[in-house]
């Protein structure tokens, strides 16, 4: 197992990187293949331990998963292909000891007591409910006229006749919670109407893949999504959306390292707040039909630091530019009026002292004492 890492800077980042599948959309959307007992088939999957465990935790239901092997050319670091077959649910509980691993599981509870009117899943922390996130998930069960039980640290829901359309209000904004909803409405009787929904790219990235397979969802996004229940879902092929949050890491380590980098596949629109503000710091983004392009002009070149015996200038450049990215834009020359020098105070003549007296010490002159003590007049009695 590895402890550690090492890294040696001083060097730009060139070259391309694709951008993997959004893990926190890859998951609900295996989920939600229990909807159907049609094929669900997911491109752009991330080869990630979480994707594997949930494999399992559908395999407890008697899903069958296959995964298309790697074609030609293709790196190890692309995505996979998916096909997720539920045609036939065998059993309708998921144990603790699957469930505890990973919380995300818990969401099986939605399309389960959807499609088969039933559920019984483990709470991810045991018997405890208390204030644990998965309240909201339970309350929006609830108000589509899902049955709710608790028993030895299991959640019990039963919806014999189906879920009917109702109105959820979160009292807070909950990722998971609309998740839950969404899949549970998409079969309800009725409409269904979610207010404070989570707007999170992921939430409207499990919406267009249920559209495509039937659903009528409205509003994904927003804080108020409207749901029109269905009798049934059929099979789709949808392409997991590229991660955010990948794509906005590789992007701030060009900004401070300096380089040329594509971000293959990555969609400026999921994290434009973020480009913004590198392109007022001075960054090259570019949009291209491949994806996005980072680029720090003037360091692109390689820079030789001292391992390689030469001087240190392109270093000491490289330094110099990722101050000026980290320094705030009103602070940077010339961006304002002209900064006039501030008054040298006690602590700069102290730190001028200092040199002065260093630099004596070091010719072989006998050190002076930093500071005289002043004395005071004795004070007049009487």
């Amino acid at each position: 197992m590895m402890d550690r890492i090492r890294i040696v800077g001083g060097r730009p980042l060139n070259g391309v990187i694709p951008i993997s599948g959004a893990k926190n959309a890859t998951l609900p959307l295996m989920i939600a293949s229990l909807l159907t007992e049609d094929t669900l088939i997911l491109d752009n999957v991330p080869r990630l331990a979480d994707v594997a465990l949930l494999e399992r935790i559908l395999g407890n239901h008697g899903v069958d998963i296959m995964t298309s092997g790697k074609r030609a050319g293709q790196a190890a670091d692309h995505g996979q292909t998916l096909h997720i077959s539920a045609a036939s649910i065998v059993d309708t509980t998921a144990p603790y000891d699957l469930v505890s691993r990973m919380r995300a599981s818990f969401w099986v509870l939605a399309p389960l007591v959807a499609r088969m009117g039933e559920a019984r899943v483990s709470l991810p922390g045991g018997c405890a409910i208390g204030t644990r996130p998965v309240d909201l998930l339970i309350l929006a069960m609830e108000r589509l006229g899902a049955k709710i039980d608790i028993d030895g640290g299991y959640v019990v829901a039963r919806a014999p006749h189906g879920l009917r359309g109702g109105e959820i209000t979160f009292p807070k904004v909950t990722v998971g919670g609309t998740h839950t909803a969404v899949m549970a409405a998409a079969l309800a009787n009725g409409t269904t109407v979610i207010e404070n929904a989570a707007r999170e790219p992921e939430i409207g990235d499990v919406a267009d893949c249920l559209n495509k397979m039937g659903a009528r969802i409205a509003g994904a996004g927003t804080s108020r999504i409207v749901i029109e229940g269905v009798a049934k879902l059929h099979g789709a092929r949808h392409a997991v959306l590229p991660d955010r949050i990948e794509t906005g890491t590789y992007a701030m380590a060009v900004a401070m390292a300096g380089g040329d980098i594509l971000l293959q596949n990555g969609r400026p629109e999921l994290l434009q707040a973020a480009l913004d503000v590198l392109t007022h710091a001075g960054v090259g983004v570019t949009l291209t039909n491949q994806g996005i392009r980072i680029a720090v002009s003037g360091v692109s070149h390689r820079l030789a630091g001292p391992a390689d015996g030469a001087d240190d200038a392109g270093a000491r450049h490289l330094a110099h530019r990722r101050d000026r990215v980290r320094e705030p834009l009103h602070a940077r020359p010339g961006a304002g009026a002209a900064r006039r020098p501030h008054p040298p105070g006690r602590r700069a003549r102290h730190h001028r002292r200092r040199r002065a007296i260093e630099r004596r010490a070091s010719d072989g002159d006998r050190p002076a004492r930093l500071g005289v003590a002043r004395h005071r007049r004795p004070r007049r009695r009487g």
